[in-house]
């Protein structure tokens, strides 16, 4: 079984090794085939323009490499030991036979910590894999084998849970992956069409060039797709796993519990409040990943729990969803199911 689990973590790392092999690729077809022994030799001669294209393609495969490295580095963010049950309310909560008493005695321990919302059966949230009270919007990750702090899915193409703490560096990655085959595809396009003409001498370059503009189209073509899902998430404020099933407070599922109020409020809770480091993969998110500012109406006191957006630590709290498993396209979701 130990053999089984080194080699299917060992397989894992194909899909990171796969984009990174493409991306080296890229490079060697874009800096040599194109700039250097197209754009800069006969019969084009023109080294002004290579330089402009090598300043301008260095730029944006710094900010790819330097995203994509952080979101695959970058831990989905790990729930506080105060979560977990001690080794007493362990051995209660394994004594019972009862679904409603397990209910009850997690109620009882999790009386002092910030956690609002429910299962579907409107009980408490709970990882028995884990044995810790899963905090507002956490998940457990079949695939790490551990509750990731507002889980979004865990992607393959990365090797990691993308959750609080590495979901700004996802989307980025995303993003810089865009521009970067974009950017790639127009400047190769003039050159792919002389191509076609046959206005092309060296044979391998030919070649270099038709394959990097196919590449750069197709993947730009499925690029865009999942940016666009992502950007919709940003701004509503929600997770991929509570985009397919609300999370459910005290009074219900509600798709709008984690909203802000404005798509600029969502915005800013993932990538903070100064501008300057919104196109940088460096950590800017607001809050902790356990409290989150709600606008879920509480059924006991019938009255909104809503906070002031720039509050993340001392408004109301709530958050959560129920684990799902889905899995297709570029994206893997793999959670356990709620308790």
């Amino acid at each position: 079984m130990g053999v089984l689990k080194t080699c299917l973590k060992t397989a894992s790392w194909f899909p990171v090794l796969f984009i990174s092999l493409v991306v080296a690729w890229s490079y060697y077809a874009y800096v040599v085939e194109l700039c250097f022994y197209t754009l800069a030799t006969d019969p084009y001669n023109n080294i002004g323009q290579a330089v402009v294209y090598l300043i301008f393609y260095h730029i944006l495969l710094v900010m790819f490499a330097w995203s994509y490295a952080k979101t695959i580095f970058t831990s989905g963010g790990a729930i506080p030991d105060e979560f977990y049950l001690s080794k007493a309310d362990l051995e209660r909560i394994e004594a019972e036979d009862r679904t409603d008493r397990k209910d009850e005695i997690l109620k009882q321990i999790s009386h002092n910590l910030p956690v609002h919302t429910r299962t579907l059966g409107g009980g408490m949230r709970y990882c028995s894999i884990c044995k810790s009270v899963k905090p507002d919007r956490c998940h457990h990750c079949s695939v790490c084998e551990r509750c990731i702090l507002k889980m979004d899915h865990h992607c393959p193409w990365v090797n990691n849970c993308v959750g609080f703490t590495n979901y700004k560096f996802f989307v980025l990655f995303l993003f810089y992956a865009l521009t970067y085959c974009l950017y790639v595809a127009a400047t190769v396009l003039p050159y792919f069409i002389k191509f076609w003409s046959g206005e092309l001498g060296d044979e391998s370059s030919k070649f270099h060039i038709l394959f990097l503009f196919f590449a750069a189209a197709m993947f730009a073509v499925s690029v865009l797709a999942l940016l666009g899902m992502h950007t919709h998430l940003v701004l509503t404020n929600r997770s991929t796993l509570e985009s397919f099933r609300a999370p459910v407070f005290r009074h219900g599922p509600d798709k709008e519990g984690f909203s802000r109020g404005s798509f600029c409020n969502n915005f800013r809770e993932v990538f903070g409040d100064e501008k300057k480091m919104w196109p940088l993969p460096i950590f800017t998110s607001k809050g902790d990943g356990i409290r989150y500012p709600i606008q879920a109406r509480d059924e006991d006191s019938d009255r909104l729990l809503d906070g002031p957006p720039e509050d993340d630590l001392e408004s109301e709290m709530t958050s959560g969803a129920e684990d799902s498993k889905n899995q297709g396209g570029a994206i893997n979701y793999s959670v356990e199911n709620e308790q």
